[in-house]
């Protein structure tokens, strides 16, 4: 039995296979009980599930650490806190209690790890140390809970952030915090099984403050947290490990603020839900979001063997994208019945701030001072090495100043603030690079005229330059490649168009369809009569041949409306087109530089 519990993969296993048995018969159990969560308007599921699954999790790995994993006085702490937590939200899911009754437990939970010294060292002062500690585990606590919105979400998130958490604790040497976490993530996985969609039970509350306690508690117990490597470290590592629950209610809060709604109501507006709204499945939101959490544990383990400097800026680079996701997610409708900017008008500061950050330019000039300062610090590493604690760093820090000053100064002239991130195009690049070589022109000659550029690299500023131009290309094309990946929502009950003509006009075409969905059209196919173009593929439709074809298209494939696109068509062919339009009954129109029918007189 002791060669068992030296290994955390049959440890895990074991706490794998108690919560697969654990989650069947508490399934059993709540469903014979009515212990059912019943469709809501406010809530994702369509169907009544099976609840109180966290009863399963709590079982399984309570009774795996008090057979198989070495117990010391810190990790009996953290259980018993876990329990208090447990025990609450077990409460909750059967009597409803008030949110600041789930507030008073979870701070008693937190009180039973400070009491015995388990708190984040980071001012040096117990008394500031201790609240720090305890906002981080009531916060911890309740981002899983809201996470807990679809299907296998908060479950997995915590699944991958334990598991970065126990990586972590086997590269200190930290072995019976290793064995302990992987109970926990065995008990994770196994309760997985069943609630990944289309689940067939929910954790519910005693659940999530299960997990959420017992996660941001587990942080506390490891060095990865950063006891010996200052502030920084001790901040970005937890935060990143536990990324996905702490972005998404960020997230949420920020915007239900915005539009006038309590942060801790129930509502189908999170990360994932935003997701589906842009058209991808409720399982492919799920493994996005897994997919996020991989890569912020990922670097979590990089940053707490890197420099600061070094981890400052591989986090900057992750901000950067995070906050422009989250722009263009904020921008998805995910209520159909209730236009949230018309809540604006009842309340006019919020109004003035949504419309004044709308022009995004303030936005973007401080995303290009994030910009200019990384290109310039990679291109010191790349062309110096390690720059930290040496004459370069220096070098760059006497010099950053000066550089943002002037490229922002030289983007203002060349025109770069005047585009529009969504139309950019390769006209915008031509500008971008007159910026960036004007910026970069000025810097050298900044720093020959205050510094003659004595011991400074040409190399650098070559590369910072380029790395600056990449950087403001893929930051202004952030949108569209966005959109590329998870493209706007086409409503399956609009109307079925064709598009007439598959050249540049008929592409601009269907690029507006599917930006703008209130149009309310479901662009199906394309038709055109250049047999050169027949069976090709633009955007994920088919090009059909135009010679002969288009009644039997129009009838197989249930057309509405056909959307000519060909601006120099003849009017014989249109002739044509207006006679088959009448005979298969299906509207005829031009889309060109706007929609409009076309007269039959």
């Amino acid at each position: 039995m002791l060669e068992l519990t030296t290994n955390p993969l049959i440890v895990g296993g074991i706490g794998l296979l108690l919560g697969i048995l654990m989650t069947l018969a508490v399934r059993r159990f709540a469903t014979d009980r009515g212990f059912v969560a019943k469709p809501k308007s406010d809530r994702w599921h369509k169907r009544p599930t099976a609840m109180l699954g966290g009863l399963a999790i709590y079982i399984a790995t309570i009774t795996a650490c008090l057979l198989f994993v070495p117990l010391d006085t810190k990790a009996i702490v953290l259980l018993a806190g876990s329990s208090v937590l447990f025990v609450v939200g077990l409460v909750d899911d059967i009597l409803n209690i008030r949110p600041y009754q789930k507030l008073i437990g979870q701070l008693i939970g937190a009180a039973i790890l400070v009491s015995f010294g388990l708190k984040m060292p980071i001012t040096g002062n117990d008394l500031i140390d201790i609240w720090i500690t305890v906002f981080w585990v009531i916060g911890i606590t309740n981002a899983i809970n809201l996470l807990d919105n679809m299907d296998g979400l908060a479950v997995g998130i915590s699944a991958i952030a334990a598991i970065a958490l126990a990586i972590g604790f086997a590269v200190n040497g930290q072995i019976d915090e290793l064995m302990l976490v992987a109970v926990f993530v065995g008990a994770l996985l196994g309760f997985l099984v069943f609630n990944f969609n289309p689940a067939s039970i929910f954790m519910g509350d005693c659940g999530s403050m299960f997990v959420g306690f017992f996660l941001s508690g587990s942080v506390l117990l490891t060095e990865t947290g950063g006891r010996s490597r200052g502030v920084f470290a001790i901040l970005a590592v937890p935060a990143l490990i536990l990324f996905v629950p702490i972005f998404d209610t960020t997230f949420v809060t920020i915007l239900r603020k915005l539009w006038g709604r309590k942060a801790s109501q129930g509502g189908r507006d999170h990360t994932s839900h935003r997701l589906v709204a842009l058209g991808l499945s409720e399982r492919n939101a799920v493994l996005m979001l897994y997919g996020f959490a991989i890569v912020a544990g990922a670097m979590s383990l990089a940053i707490s063997r890197l420099e600061v400097t070094q981890s400052l800026a591989l986090i900057s680079v992750f901000s950067v994208i995070l906050v422009i996701v989250g722009v263009y997610l904020s921008k998805v409708r995910v209520y159909e019945n209730a236009d949230e900017a018309a809540s604006l008008n009842t309340n006019t500061t919020v109004g003035f701030l949504i419309n004044f950050s709308y022009k995004r330019r303030i936005f973007e000039v401080l995303l290009d001072i994030v910009l200019v300062s990384l290109a310039h610090y990679f291109a010191f590493v790349l062309v110096l090495g390690q720059i930290e604690n040496t004459e370069n760093w220096e070098l760059y820090i006497k010099s950053l100043p000066i550089v943002i000053v002037l490229n922002i100064g030289a983007f203002l002239i060349a025109g770069v603030y005047r585009g529009l991130w969504r139309y950019t195009s390769v006209s915008d690049f031509i500008t971008f690079t007159k910026g960036v070589a004007l910026g970069s022109a000025l810097s050298i000659l900044a720093l020959l005229l205050l510094y003659r550029f004595e011991s400074y690299s040409r190399t650098v500023f070559v590369v910072s330059a380029l790395l600056l131009l990449f950087g403001l290309i893929g930051s202004r094309m952030a949108f569209r490649l966005i959109r590329q990946a998870i493209p706007l929502p086409m409503h399956a009950e609009g109307r079925r168009a064709l598009i007439y003509g598959a050249g540049d006009g008929g592409e601009m075409v269907l690029r507006e369809l599917r930006n703008n969905p209130t149009w309310n059209y479901l662009p199906v196919a394309f038709i055109d009569d250049d047999p050169l173009k027949i069976d090709k593929i633009i955007h994920g439709l088919r090009v059909y041949d135009g010679n002969g074809g288009l009644p039997n298209l129009c009838t197989e494939k249930e057309i509405d409306e056909v959307l000519i696109a060909i601006r120099d068509l003849s009017s014989d062919k249109l002739r044509r087109l207006k006679e088959i339009s009448r005979e298969n009954n299906f509207e005829l129109k031009r889309a060109l530089i706007k929609i409009e029918p076309i007269s039959f007189d």
